[in-house]
């Protein structure tokens, strides 16, 4: 067995030298899955150092009883963006963003099974562009009782919609889509059941959260609950976009996803009043019913002041991937009700994208269409964007360069924030972005 490490270890030796130590999986896995060494060996190779580093998970440190384990890495972000506005009175816009700069830690606690994970995202700016304090983000402990059954306590990305649920740092274009962005939920504190099932052919989590949003809370009764279920009838799909790994086999993942909500006028205004812009449906200018209730039209407008509002939303999506080609899909709806009024108000959209190495696991071009309809009762209000981008991956997502360029058409009713029915002229802006990530 020793002369099989050995020879293991000298390997992995040389192939570092040649430059591959920074790819995703390490030359011991690849010995493994081709039969080369056995179950022992490999154990034995990878055996925990006190002191290790992987590139995309950072350093990692582990006690000599192998009971405590932390990494700590991060993601940087920095970007450019030049908007020209199709109203003069907007004016073009130019500028520069950290957008994301974030502190990741994860490791596990007493035994492997209790795991735990802290995000916090240092940025002065949020994915739609608007200015918030530092936060946490991510940050909860999870224990595995077996993979079917795990719990998860703290603050998460609430499991709603794919594009959401996949890490910032695995993106396809420079940024999530506006739908994606107008109906999540956003991070939410609370208590989640869920599990891997068969290997990986599925996943699901069901949890209850505060309701308020990220580092937010309220005092009432009312709670926010949310269930996803996702199936991989080819195999397991992590949450990521982009082949990066040029898939030799084709992996497809179909998933859906049901949250639901109620919030009183005192929510509202907390909400309204946040930096950390906890429901992201609830904002004005991006949020689904922010942007629908904004319409102020007849019985489509739901008063937030003297009344509670119930939210039903929904949402199912589609992914593929195989050979450097990746496309996905979601669709939306959701529904808003006044406790009082019972007066209702409905959005909907979707969107669709896909991704092609035309030079494998380096060079990428990409294309999507996004569609919102904030109010389906009130007409003029249609927000739509077609983009295309293109991406050089220098070491996977760990490491990439992006560029993308996006039509923004947004009709009269949504065109400006505050717009009213008079307000009936729509607005063709051209968005073009840059932006270059490390995740170490």
């Amino acid at each position: 067995m020793k002369k099989k490490v050995v020879a293991a270890g000298a390997a992995l030796l040389a192939t570092a030298f040649i430059g591959q130590a920074a790819s995703a999986k390490t030359l011991e896995d690849v010995l493994k899955e081709k039969g080369v060494i056995t179950e022992e060996d490999y154990k034995e190779i990878t055996k925990s150092k006190p002191l290790d580093y992987k590139l995309g998970k950072g350093f990692t440190l582990t006690s000599a009883d192998e009971k405590f384990q932390l990494s700590i890495g991060g993601q940087m972000q920095f970007r450019y963006t030049f908007l020209d506005a199709d109203r003069s009175s907007t004016g073009d816009k130019t500028q520069f963003s950290a957008q994301r700069i974030k502190l990741l830690l994860n490791g596990y606690a007493f035994t492997k099974d209790l795991t735990y994970k802290i995000n916090f995202n240092m940025s002065g700016t949020t994915f739609n562009g608007n200015t918030k304090e530092a936060a946490l983000e991510e940050t909860y402990l999870q224990y595995r009782l077996i993979d079917e059954a795990q719990a998860r306590l703290g603050q998460d990305k609430v499991q709603f919609g794919r594009q959401w649920i996949t890490p910032s740092s695995a993106n396809e274009f420079v940024e999530v889509t506006e739908t994606t962005s107008a109906f999540i939920p956003g991070y939410d504190i609370g208590l989640a059941v869920l599990g891997k099932l068969f290997n990986g052919l599925a996943y699901y989590q069901v949890g209850g959260y505060g309701g308020a949003g990220q580092n937010t809370t309220r005092n009432n009764r009312d709670n926010a609950f949310c269930g996803r279920i996702a199936v991989n009838p080819l195999g397991d799909m992590p949450y990521s976009e982009a082949d990066v790994d040029n898939t030799q086999k084709p992996l497809v993942s179909v998933g859906g996803s049901f949250y639901k909500n109620t919030i009183n006028s005192a929510d509202f205004t907390a909400t309204a009043s946040s930096t950390d812009s906890s429901l992201k449906f609830l904002n004005t200018s991006t949020g689904w019913f922010g942007l629908g209730n904004s319409a102020n039209v007849g019985n489509s407008y739901i008063s937030t002041t003297n009344q509670s509002v119930d939210f039903n939303t929904f949402e199912a999506d589609a992914a593929f991937k195989w050979l450097g080609l990746f496309a996905e899909g979601e669709y939306f709806w959701a529904q808003a009700k006044g406790n009082s009024t019972k007066r209702i108000e409905t959005g909907q959209g979707y969107y669709v994208q896909a991704g092609y190495f035309i030079i494998p696991t380096k060079l990428e071009i990409a294309a999507r269409y996004s569609y919102l309809d904030p109010n389906r009762d009130v007409s003029n209000d249609h927000w739509v964007e077609t983009g295309g981008a293109v991406s050089y991956y220098f070491n996977k997502h760990n490491l990439k360069l992006q560029a993308d360029m996006t039509s923004i058409h947004k009709q009269g009713r949504i065109a400006s924030s505050g717009a009213s029915a008079t307000n009936t002229r729509a607005t063709d802006d051209l968005q073009a972005r840059v932006q270059a990530q490390l995740l170490f």
